[in-house]
């Protein structure tokens, strides 16, 4: 049975509002103390409790409108419910079985359900908040009147996501309400260790937006506060911070008890019971008849006892590995376009800057987020003049906020924007890697979400950058499953490459690479086109030995099969173009042409890209082998910033052509 409360657009409410309102606050309550004796049966796995919390979530949710976006968080059942969420599948969601939202592959509230405009929380903390500003930023850029609400405990408050997305969201002016639940505990530890502040509502005046502190168990006073910053953000004023005082009555999870809890506390905060003071309140309008209140318990609790039946009797998840595996990414439409090359030859940095203008010329979706990005056009000057064609609304200078970026970027994703966020070093990604790792690569795994986000990396070295902007990255992400990696080494692929990433429904970690910007030039159609992710490309044909390679390798790879050809060996060249996935079909065709292969990357040896290629290479084609795989990469040093030790000590290019000679030799 789907039951859903109606936007209230005002307070005071109508009685029979008052009536429904008490129905949508007992509603979580019971389901959660039905839920806790599962627990105890041992039919439950696991319960985070917000028994004494219902009325923030309850209050919140009852005062937006149904197409405003929530991200809720642990304790926020109330959210579900009074969205109305089908009971059936939300008890199989709760109990892990078939028919719920994750397919077994995610736990109680860790999912969305954008039918109902519910965005659901990962556990590393703070970590939806920006995903918040990126809903923000899609209703502003599309002038829908709609507002996104994020929750988020007092512990959480500390995480640098938290300032990142309310930074962002005060500067950008967005339709967002951030709402803290601060129910005195994160896990076991009081708030007097959490902050020195007196109120968490008083950041906001860092941040330049309202800082409100509300009593988080009076749902009138709730509803009233969310109501008002929903109607400021609708007006275009920007933000509002919502600090909700409350307790959290059981454990951090169950197993977790409250022995650290002061009993004299508890006794307090059970006085101001948010149930129980409402049902004050109805008493008070004559309201809270026993006939009432006996009907209201008669409708929840057939509700429950309907979908809880329902729920134990359903069978528990079965898959098998290609099953899973199918469900990583979300089904691509992108596949390689057939384009003639022609005779117009550009630099490597115009094909990325073009490719992009076609992308934002065609279609309305694209827009980029990244630092000094907008007027000054980039650090690298790849999006100089874009401000001017496309306007600021969609080539956007974020501050430097990394993790903010990226998570914004998936909200965008969610609400159907195609955002292109840009590192302005790859080296900076570390900053984000949370999002990137956790929330982008598992979104579309854990509930079947498209996430349709490209990250632009400038990386590699040959520039005098140093150890802190030169770093050749990639590897750190090939570990990642939900993931795509593509390195182009050429400007033909890396048009190719840039305009099929930003159609993608997965994220692409797109890596540029800085010393091929104005190094290098090649053949570019002027017309746009994709080059399918996952299919490599042999550079060179050859017979003796096989070079596996990509980006600044493959010109490597060529100057030293040019060198070696001037004495009768013939090199096959092959750019994989894409890490993750890696087109295992053409490297194992080639090394059975060759039966020799040496794998070449810039990024340091141990844990590289050329060590899973080489292990897939040893296994599947051992016996096609007339010699060892060879690896051949930089030095497991961070990057020198001297040129001199740079390129002649840290990279493999000295070392590669007696390395390939040795291997020929063999």
């Amino acid at each position: 049975m789907k039951t859903s409360a109606k936007h209230k657009s005002a307070l005071p409410l109508t009685d029979q509002e008052l009536k429904e309102l008490y129905f949508y606050l007992l509603l979580p309550r019971r389901i959660e103390e039905r839920m806790l004796k599962l627990l105890r049966q041992g039919k439950l796995s696991k319960w985070f409790s917000g028994i004494g919390q219902e009325a923030i979530a309850v209050g919140a949710t009852y005062s937006l409108r149904p197409d405003d976006v929530i991200l809720p968080m642990h304790r926020n059942l109330g959210v579900f419910t009074t969205r109305g969420v089908e009971m059936h599948r939300l008890f199989r969601q709760l109990m892990g079985k078939v028919g719920g939202f994750t397919k077994g592959r995610d736990r109680s509230f860790h999912f969305g359900a954008l039918e109902y405009n519910i965005v659901g929380m990962i556990s590393h903390l703070a970590a939806m908040l920006p995903v918040a500003d990126g809903f923000g930023t899609a209703f502003q850029l599309s002038g829908e009147d709609r507002v996104a609400l994020a929750f988020v405990g007092d512990g959480a408050t500390s995480e640098g996501d938290f300032h990142e997305a309310l930074n962002l969201a005060a500067v950008w002016k967005l339709p967002v309400i951030f709402l803290i639940e601060n129910n005195a505990y994160a896990l076991s530890t009081p708030t007097n260790e959490q902050y020195a502040c007196e109120r968490l509502a008083d950041r906001a005046i860092g941040y330049g937006m309202p800082g409100i502190q509300i009593d988080g168990n009076d749902v009138l006073e709730v509803m009233a506060t969310i109501q008002q910053a929903a109607d400021r953000a609708r007006r275009g004023e920007g933000p509002t911070l919502i600090e909700a005082m409350t307790f959290r009555m059981r454990g951090h999870e169950e197993a977790s008890g409250t022995k650290y809890v002061p009993k004299e506390l508890i006794a307090y905060w059970e006085k101001r019971d948010p149930i129980a003071r409402f049902e004050k309140v109805l008493k008070k309008a004559g309201l809270l008849t026993k006939a009432f209140q006996e009907e209201v318990e008669s409708r929840i609790a057939a509700l429950i006892e309907e979908a809880l039946e329902d729920a134990l009797q359903a069978p528990r998840p079965t898959s098998t590995p290609q099953q899973e595996l199918a469900d990583v990414y979300a089904p691509s439409p992108v596949r390689t376009t057939p384009v003639e090359r022609g005779n117009r030859v550009i630099r490597y940095i115009d094909a990325i800057s073009e490719a992009l203008r076609q992308k934002m010329e065609t279609d309305e979706r694209v827009m980029l987020m990244g630092q000094d990005i907008a007027e000054y056009g980039g650090v690298f000057k790849v999006t100089e003049g874009f401000v001017e064609q496309f306007g600021k609304a969609r080539v956007r200078n974020t501050p430097i906020i990394e993790s903010g970026a990226i998570g914004a970027g998936l909200g965008l994703a969610l609400a159907g924007y195609k955002p292109v966020v840009e590192m302005q070093f790859a080296d900076f990604v570390t900053c984000g890697f949370n999002q990137v790792v956790n929330n982008l690569a598992k979104t579309h795994y854990r509930w079947g979400a498209p996430v349709n986000v490209t990250i632009r990396l400038p990386f590699g070295g040959g520039v005098s950058g140093g150890p802190f902007h030169s770093q050749t990255p990639e590897a750190w992400f090939l570990h990642v499953p939900g993931l795509k990696i593509v390195a182009p080494a050429t400007p033909f692929d890396a048009k190719g490459l840039l305009m099929a990433a930003i159609e993608e429904p997965n994220p692409v970690l797109y890596f540029e690479h800085k010393y091929l910007y104005r190094s290098l030039r090649g053949e570019v159609p002027t017309e746009p086109y994709t080059i399918e992710i996952g299919k490599g490309d042999v550079k060179r044909a050859g017979t003796d030995l096989t070079i596996v390679t990509y980006s600044l390798g493959v010109h490597w790879a060529l100057e030293v099969a040019d060198e070696f050809a001037a004495r009768g060996a013939s090199i096959e060249v092959v750019d994989l173009r894409s890490l993750l996935p890696w087109d295992r079909e053409l490297v194992l065709e080639s090394v059975a042409r060759t039966n020799k292969v040496l794998v070449l990357h810039e990024a340091t040896l141990t844990g590289g890209v050329g060590a899973e290629i080489a292990a897939t290479i040893a296994q599947e084609a051992f016996e096609l082998l007339d010699g060892p795989v060879t690896r051949v990469a930089s030095l497991d040093t961070p990057v020198p910033f001297s040129e001199q030790l740079e390129k002649h000590v840290f990279w493999p290019k000295d070392r590669l052509p007696g390395i390939v000679e040795q291997l020929l030799n063999y």
